[in-house]
């Protein structure tokens, strides 16, 4: 089984942003967010401005890498993901979310699947004292308050790009499916894909196990070295981490990967030095940890990932108005 090629090329940007079609996916973008912060807002959630760039940054995974800036003579780096800033700031703030830009200069070989851009947005949410099925329920009635502002503010919108209201019936109708890393192993050998059981699942595995739901479901339970240092490992069953993510069904693949993350300072610092990073660099967040960080779980929301699978649209360039593929130069 091979990854979907995108059916088209990204658009020279001028003729994409005069595109009815990037303005129809805009509308429905618009209508997401506002939902996103009205139902967050409405559940204690404060929402802060979230940082561009920092000493360190998410060291990410799947090949991904960050960008370096410089920073007054020292070598800084943009947010791939601004997950080490939500933990530290829960010390003053409980309930918090970011609406925040991302960089990660993803493997060129990625432009092809449709779900991957340099510079992307997350709906990025954390919440301290939680564990992870308190994160998996927040993230599931954000996306069902999405999709029902979406339909009843946008139907025209909807409809005109293609969009069947019934593709989301049995999303709104009741909870998401469930399986672990192991289940969704044993799903793709039953379809046809070798998966190892040792590390993330991959672009074409995603895709397939995607394909095969009607409705959206969690992942959870990822093996150990599979993500990064911050996933709580699962006191149970040390081999495993207390994590998941959120695959929509009809072959859209993740739109959310969240956690409980860790809290302790011995066991963070740990956990770096099993996953290869020096703890030296990450001194001012290694300093929080050590005065402590409250114990949380919390997910980020691909809003792209999140707009393309309302709209039913080929690929994310096509609902981001400023596209940088991976591996191709643009404005």
């Amino acid at each position: 089984m091979t990854t979907t090629a995108l059916p088209t090329a990204p658009l020279p940007l001028g003729e994409h942003l005069r595109s009815a079609r990037l303005r129809a996916a805009t509308l429905v973008q618009q209508e997401a967010l506002q939902a996103a912060r009205d139902m967050l807002r409405a559940d204690g959630f404060t929402e802060l401005l979230p940082p561009l760039l920092g000493p360190v940054t998410d060291p990410g995974g799947r090949g991904a890498k960050a960008l370096d800036v410089d920073f007054y003579g020292h070598r800084y780096r943009l947010m791939t993901s601004a997950i080490l800033y939500k933990q530290a700031s829960l010390n003053g703030f409980d309930r918090l979310f970011y609406i925040a830009p991302n960089v990660r200069v993803e493997p060129v070989e990625t432009a092809a699947t449709g779900r991957h851009l340099v510079e992307f947005h997350q709906i990025d949410v954390e919440i301290a004292g939680a564990t992870r099925t308190d994160a998996m329920g927040v993230a599931r009635d954000l996306l069902k308050a999405v999709v029902t502002r979406v339909w009843d503010r946008l139907p025209d919108v909807l409809e005109g790009l293609g969009r069947d209201r019934r593709v989301f019936d049995e999303l709104l109708a009741g909870d998401f499916d469930r399986c672990t890393h192991a289940e969704a192993v044993d799903r793709l050998a039953a379809l046809g894909h070798v998966q190892s059981p040792d590390t993330e699942i991959d672009w074409v595995a995603e895709e397939c196990l995607s394909r095969a739901l009607t409705r959206p479901c969690f992942v959870t339970d990822y093996p150990l070295g599979s993500r990064g240092f911050y996933d709580r490992r699962d006191p149970d069953d040390p081999r495993r981490l207390r994590n998941f993510d959120l695959l929509a069904h009809d072959g859209y693949g993740e739109l959310v990967s969240g956690s409980e993350r860790e809290s302790d300072y011995a066991t963070i610092v740990t956990r770096m030095r099993e996953s290869g990073e020096n703890p030296a660099k990450y001194a001012w967040y290694l300093d929080e940890a050590r005065r402590g960080i409250p114990a949380s779980a919390g997910f980020g929301m691909g809003v792209e990932r999140l707009t393309r699978f309302l709209t039913g649209l080929d690929a994310l360039w096509q609902v981001s108005a400023y596209p940088k593929l991976p591996g191709v130069v643009t404005p």
